[in-house]
């Protein structure tokens, strides 16, 4: 098996499946890749990440098997060598009385301290490491919320998916749990608000609750710091205060259903989803494969379909299956539980078909080697 030996500027996809996980390789073109992998075959990887902070080039895996559980990985080679299993590293205090189940997402920290980490998890729970990852600590506000006995497992189980930390404030923070919705801290994690106002809860009595919304993905560009847009479990929002309040923006979509989310890595009214057609069939509409871009905001929504199927396409696409690289022509990138992934290397104006038979695609996350950043769902 051949690995990655990228130069600065090249590109790198990394792709989370239920059955491993595959990186492609290409320049900064993007015109071809090259497919290396599967690493952990068998196993299911619903979170990766690349950092370059600190100066290192590491990938995080969020691996789960069904011997050694769930666990954090790490590669400073592109793959070549891993970390070995260690499943006691995310572990819940034993007082808490929970059992990890799984790693749902692996964020990056601040840009000058390379060693802090954060990882959500199932149960609802938020993990940090102070070095690199080796070792995981409980963020105890969160565990110890007074909503906690409220918060009950969505569809995909009770899970913290959704990190967004604030790169100008380390003491502000949003995330996002199925189900109970969006919380924000204000104060390094001590203390949590639910932050919901405007966000329907169309499956409970009462639509718009204080919490116990099941939100699907928040997506965040820092060139406009505190602006969010935020897919729900029917729903489309922005919020331009943090979180603070909602405004509805799902404007000409065929379905406010669906799961990923994406913002554009440079221009902050931009942002991509993948409509679904509803909770009960949650394929693309009308058998389409579409994706939706607005570029203002959420006051209207267009289709892209330059290059992908518009005939019996009954696909998937799942909330963190979707990432943007940053090259100058921005690269957007999917992948579908029917294992196909495709790219475009001009902000979703064309579409390219990068890999057409994996197992199902539940991580996507885009790189540019040498950009100091790291691949998030928050480019």
């Amino acid at each position: 098996m051949t690995h990655p030996a990228p130069k600065n500027g090249d590109t790198l996809l990394f792709v989370g499946t239920m059955k491993g996980a595959f990186i492609f390789s290409s320049d900064a073109e993007r015109n071809e890749w090259t497919k290396h992998g599967p690493y952990f075959p068998g196993e299911s990887v619903y979170s990766l990440a690349y950092d370059e902070r600190g100066g290192k080039k590491r990938t995080f895996a969020a691996t789960r098997s069904f011997h050694w559980g769930s666990n954090v990985r790490r590669s400073d080679d592109f793959g070549e060598t891993w970390s070995p299993q260690d499943r006691m590293a995310v572990r819940f205090p034993e007082e808490s009385k929970l059992s990890l189940t799984q790693v749902w997402q692996i964020m990056p920290g601040p840009r000058d301290e390379p060693d802090i980490v954060w990882a959500g998890v199932e149960p609802t729970a938020l993990f940090r490491s102070r070095d690199g990852g080796v070792t995981w600590d409980a963020v105890e506000g969160l565990l110890k919320h007074p909503h906690r006995a409220q918060w009950t497992p969505g569809g995909g189980g009770m899970c913290l998916h959704t990190i967004v930390p604030d790169p100008s404030n380390k003491n502000r923070m949003v995330i996002a749990m199925s189900t109970g919705g969006c919380y924000r801290t204000d104060d390094g994690g001590a203390t949590w608000r639910a932050r919901n106002v405007g966000v329907r809860a169309q499956f409970l009595p009462n639509k718009y609750p204080e919490f116990g919304q099941c939100v699907h993905k928040i997506a965040h560009n820092p060139a406009r710091n505190g602006r969010l847009f935020l897919q729900n479990h029917w729903g489309l929002y922005r919020s331009d205060d943090w979180g603070d309040t909602w405004t509805d923006i799902a404007n000409g979509v065929p379905s406010d259903f669906g799961f990923a989310m994406q913002a554009h890595p440079h221009d902050p009214d931009t942002v991509y989803i993948v409509p679904l057609q509803s909770d009960e069939f949650r394929c693309t509409p009308e058998a389409k494969l579409r994706v939706f871009r607005t570029r203002n905001a959420g006051e209207s929504w267009e289709p892209l379909a330059n290059g992908l199927p518009q005939e019996d396409a009954y696909e998937t696409v799942l909330r963190d299956a979707m990432s943007a690289d940053s090259q100058k022509s921005a690269g957007i990138y999917f992948g579908t539980r029917s294992g196909k992934v495709y790219g475009s290397a001009d902000s979703g104006d064309s579409w390219q078909n990068i890999a057409n038979a994996l197992p199902p695609v539940v991580c996507v996350r885009a790189a540019v080697v040498g950009g100091g950043t790291s691949a998030t769902n928050a480019a």
